[in-house]
């Protein structure tokens, strides 16, 4: 197995990609897509958009897109996914190692932490629990996925500014049914709250704004200093 970055954005394998997220994710359509992907890896400044791709005799085994955010000193990543019929063979776990080399690289060394957005089964509808079922996947068997590679749940109320499904809100309202986790080395108990906060301004100015992220980012620091790491498959006490 080999793990690769890819860097010309209209390498074939960036649509073969996109068609492990649609098969192995149960809500493809909140994924950010090829065609975007191959822009974002083009783009050239001090953000970094990076796909890594997991191939074996010419097979796409799996992959992870993700970004390093200059203004914050941290990563925020997309999506890490693995093929179902190479699953159990440690390809998620070179991946986020791969992954988590890729940052430092990109900081000189100094990328402070990695974060995702997960979504909580205890928050899904029906509906969502449905669509993991025909995906092939489980969503508090993914959170127990992530504690295993290092992610615990942030202890704050998180949501998606945008991408709901309520018509009468700019942008569909924010999406509720995500926590969010973060990886640090050596899985200290705490993490700063501004830290969040800056990680998520710097991830969601693009596509909101500098005034709309920075008030969503405000909203999510609440105010706290510190804040606590809990095992990935609990959902946050600030949110109960």
């Amino acid at each position: 197995m080999n793990i690769r970055r890819v860097t010309d954005p209209a390498d074939p394998a960036i649509a073969a990609f996109g068609r492990l997220q649609d098969q192995v994710y149960f809500e493809p359509e909140m994924l950010i897509p090829a065609r975007a992907i191959s822009h974002l890896i083009g783009q050239r400044g001090a953000r970094q958009n990076v796909l890594l791709l997991a191939e074996e005799d010419g097979r796409l085994l799996g992959g992870s897109f993700f970004h390093y955010l200059p203004e914050s000193g941290t990563g925020f990543s997309s999506f890490l996914g693995v093929d179902r019929m190479a699953r159990g063979r440690g390809v998620a776990r070179q991946l986020h190692d791969a992954r988590w080399q890729a940052l430092r690289d990109a900081s000189g060394g100094q990328c402070r932490a990695l974060f995702i957005d997960v979504v909580n089964p205890l928050r899904e509808s029906a509906g969502q629990r449905q669509q993991e079922q025909q995906a092939g996947s489980d969503a508090t068997v993914r959170r127990q996925s992530f504690h295993a590679l290092g992610f615990r749940t942030v202890d704050l109320a998180y949501e998606q500014p945008v991408g709901g499904d309520d018509p009468g809100l700019e942008g569909g309202g924010p999406v509720s049914d995500m926590d969010l986790l973060a990886y640090l080395p050596g899985t200290p108990p705490t993490l700063p709250a501004a830290l969040v906060g800056a990680t998520m301004r710097a991830y969601w100015t693009p596509w909101l704004g500098p005034q709309r992220a920075g008030k969503a980012a405000l909203k999510l620091e609440a105010g706290q200093g510190e804040v606590r790491l809990l095992p990935a498959w609990e959902g946050p006490a600030a949110r109960s």
